[in-house]
């Protein structure tokens, strides 16, 4: 797989989980909070890559802990470069069971108090706040996106042995939602509800469309890997 197309695919997992419920929380919180300065659009589209920029280092941060700690140890990183792929087969075909509900996930409903404060703290520093919302909330793993990021992006990372350039990807797929509704809050605040009711309904088709391609390509990967059958 190139480089190329595999910054394509950690872009679209970032794309996956933002728009999943928990990360979408977060990203609703940060156009609230960018929207404050609706009236100055510079500082708006200023905030939205602010807080884009946030997320992408936090992913790379936590990929280049992860992924060169792999490969320091020599033994680990020799497994894992003889089994990643069989690995991988069982990781895509559980990740996609989840994706589509037949795996339940543990999901409860909280944080929103806690993404208040943050706000209240991050208000404080002014246009620097949403770069630190964008790095916290990026922290704030729920199970959806510690599976896609842990279980898809990472494994992908290292098998292109690249800690930089496909986290970044995951990083900016994951607040494309906030640069674009900085972008219209910017210039046409009034298509902003309707921007995030499209966005909440294409999520469950999003979310099947990447279960099934998961599946299949864990179903392949375990009958060729694993099974030895093809």
């Amino acid at each position: 797989m190139s480089l190329l197309l595999a910054a394509a695919g950690a872009l679209w997992l970032g794309l996956l989980t933002a728009a999943s419920p928990c990360p979408l929380a977060t990203n609703v919180a940060a156009v609230s909070y960018v929207g404050k300065r609706a009236g100055r659009p510079s500082l708006v589209l200023t905030g939205g890559l602010l807080y884009a920029l946030g997320r992408a280092l936090t992913y790379i941060l936590v990929a280049l802990l992860v992924l060169q700690g792999l490969l320091a140890a020599s033994p680990l990183s020799r497994f894992l470069q003889q089994k990643l792929n069989v690995l991988l087969g069982p990781a895509l075909l559980v990740l996609g069971l989840v994706l589509v509900d037949v795996i339940p996930w543990p999901w409860v409903g909280r944080g929103s108090r806690w993404f208040e404060r943050l706000q209240v703290h991050s208000d404080r520093l002014g246009l620097v706040g949403a770069g630190l919302l964008g790095f916290t909330f990026a922290l704030a793993f729920c199970p959806l996106s510690a599976a896609l990021y842990f279980g898809s992006l990472l494994p992908l990372a290292l098998a292109n042995r690249s800690p930089w350039l496909l986290p970044a990807a995951y990083g900016l797929g994951t607040a494309l939602p906030v640069i674009f509704f900085s972008f219209l809050l910017a210039f046409s605040a009034n298509r902003v509800a309707r921007a995030f009711s499209a966005l909440t309904a294409v999520e469950r088709w999003l979310r099947r469309a990447t279960a099934a391609v998961f599946i299949l390509v864990g179903a392949y990967y375990c009958l060729v890997y694993v099974l030895h059958v093809l």
